[in-house]
């Protein structure tokens, strides 16, 4: 006789809960929050540790950053929780409107209203906002992009469809950040683009020479600036005993004296001057291994990967070329920066002046961000498994609501 007895369930594991959490239809969603939210938190409680020095000798204030950090901060929270309400038709419908708006500001970088920092003209003075428009501009070429390869998504299998307008009139965003000497920022669009094009599943036939066009151009860049010149020395022989290698060595001292768990929040000692004006910037997460230790350095690290699995994986699920385009290619931007700084700072690469995404200070680098981010999450409530969820969710709702209201009717 056969037994009725149910057969036992099987033992769950935790990996077995992580997956069945990863599945769920909101997962990336709640995930891109979750680390974009952690990081950020981890990046001012960070800025504010690295910069009171120089805050307090620059401008007798040693909140002056921190401040201002949470300036943008606050703004650009309200403009990500705006852009996450768009459908992505109508963010498909900015995409010419802001690559037009971007190109314009970058052309008044190069007038008298664009001002210089550090030998590189990417700041532009409007008044009394000082912001720098290449930041913005990232943002802007992905959005664009995701709207042009959507209108060609029927003929994209053609070499000349998926090469036109895309090259020449976003090679024009680029060649507007190199006019201004700005060739870290530069790199990065530039690797945007080729992400973008990737995404969009061109074929190594046409990403290897053009990837061989880029490595001519920027070697040529290179031996055109003494400067450029001179961060590849310094790289080649960290210990050379100059004004500009002490920066890289600083950042390495850092790192190693950190430890396990670092030497505790604002015990830096490479922030105290070793570090120049770059501790609370470029270099934070120096600033990171050294107060925090290992265990801080893996926790940034973590965060970045689960925030590009959770971009992915929206790409991924997403029915909508622009809705993959530009998912792939903001996670592609937040990842590509992320891994050239901190590779900068383990000295595995020259110094390109590249912020970390959230993290460092600058109030333009966060605050694109984080307009990207809210892109990213409108994407990201967009999936066919997203839209289904909120659909039902949002009838249930609705159910509930009339229930009660007829029986306190019939009361």
């Amino acid at each position: 006789m056969a037994s009725d007895a149910a057969s036992p369930a099987r033992p769950t594991t935790i990996w077995s809960e992580i997956r069945t959490l990863a599945a769920s239809p909101m997962a990336p969603f709640y995930v891109i929050v979750a680390s974009v939210a952690i990081l950020v938190g981890v990046g001012s409680l960070m800025v504010l540790s690295a910069s009171a020095v120089i805050a307090q000798a620059t401008e007798g204030d040693p909140y002056y950053y921190t401040v201002r950090q949470l300036a943008f901060l606050v703004a650009g929270v309200i403009g990500a929780v705006i852009l996450s309400r768009f459908k992505p038709a109508v963010l498909r419908g900015l995409g010419w409107p802001v690559w037009t708006l971007a190109v314009v500001l970058l052309v008044l970088v190069l007038t008298p209203l664009g001002i210089s920092v550090n030998g590189n003209r990417n700041w532009l003075l409007i008044g009394p906002i000082q912001f720098q428009p290449s930041e913005f501009a990232k943002l802007a070429l992905v959005v664009w992009t995701g709207a042009v390869f959507h209108a060609k998504r029927t003929r994209l299998h053609e070499p000349a469809q998926l090469a036109v307008p895309f090259i020449p009139l976003g090679g024009i965003i680029l060649a507007l950040v190199l006019a201004g000497r700005d060739l870290g920022t530069g790199l990065i669009i530039g690797l945007i683009m080729a992400l973008l094009l990737f995404f969009a599943g061109t074929s190594m036939r046409i990403l290897a020479p053009l990837g061989a066009a880029a490595i001519g151009l920027v070697t040529l860049l290179i031996y055109g600036s003494g400067n450029r010149m001179s961060r590849i020395q310094i790289f080649l022989d960290p210990d050379a005993n100059t004004d500009l290698s002490s920066q890289p060595m600083a950042a390495l001292y850092a790192l190693a004296s950190g430890g396990w768990w670092g030497l505790g929040l604002g015990a830096s000692k490479q922030k105290w001057g070793g570090l120049k004006t770059g501790a609370h910037t470029d270099y934070i997460f120096a600033v990171i291994g050294e107060e925090l230790g290992l265990f801080g350095v893996l926790l940034i690290i973590g965060l970045f990967a689960l925030l590009g699995w959770a971009g992915l994986e929206t790409a991924r699920r997403s029915d909508r070329l622009f809705n993959r385009v530009v998912a792939a290619g903001i996670t592609g931007w937040f990842l590509t920066q992320a891994v050239i700084n901190i590779f900068v700072v383990l000295h595995l690469l020259p110094v390109l002046g590249v912020p970390l995404p959230f993290v460092s200070y600058g109030g333009s680098a966060l605050l694109s961000s984080l307009m990207a981010t809210g892109v990213l999450l409108a994407i990201a409530r967009d999936t066919p498994e997203a839209r289904a969820f909120l659909a039902a969710r949002k009838k249930r709702s609705r159910t509930r609501m009339t229930s009660v209201m007829a029986a306190t009717k019939e009361d």
